[in-house]
């Protein structure tokens, strides 16, 4: 059994597989998944898990270098941006409508419970050396 960082058999597997510049998205419960692309489904019902809460996790836990966000979130979500502030990660914004298109290209999406606007990410995989 492990001892530390994501317990979740899914996502550490998922993890365990990135190389570098793989991408992964992080999703509200309301965002369009594709069908092609496998999603880890962690809701339980809104507002659990929280975006914020599976981010902080997975970040402790992979090696990223760039996140992803719709410029919409800047509007809309401005308490979810502001946390989003504080990871010490590059950011590069899309349109909303952009957003959902690179979504094809992700390895999976984590799908939480979150119900506000435009609390989405797509994070990629940065190295360890």
């Amino acid at each position: 059994m492990k001892k530390n960082g994501i317990l979740n058999r899914d996502i550490a597997s998922l993890l365990a597989k990135l190389g570098h510049t793989d991408r992964i998205a992080i999703a509200d419960c309301g965002l369009p998944i594709p069908d092609h692309v496998p999603c880890i489904d962690l809701s339980i019902r809104q507002g659990t898990p929280s975006f914020l809460e599976v981010l902080s996790e997975v970040l402790d836990d992979m090696a990223v270098e760039r996140l992803y966000i719709a410029k919409e979130m800047q509007i809309h979500n401005p308490k979810v941006q502001q946390e989003m502030n504080k990871f010490d990660v590059l950011v590069n914004y899309y349109s909303h409508e952009d957003f959902k298109k690179e979504l094809h290209h992700v390895k999976a999406i984590i799908r939480t419970g979150e119900n506000t606007p435009y609390a989405n990410v797509i994070l990629q995989s940065g190295v360890i050396f």
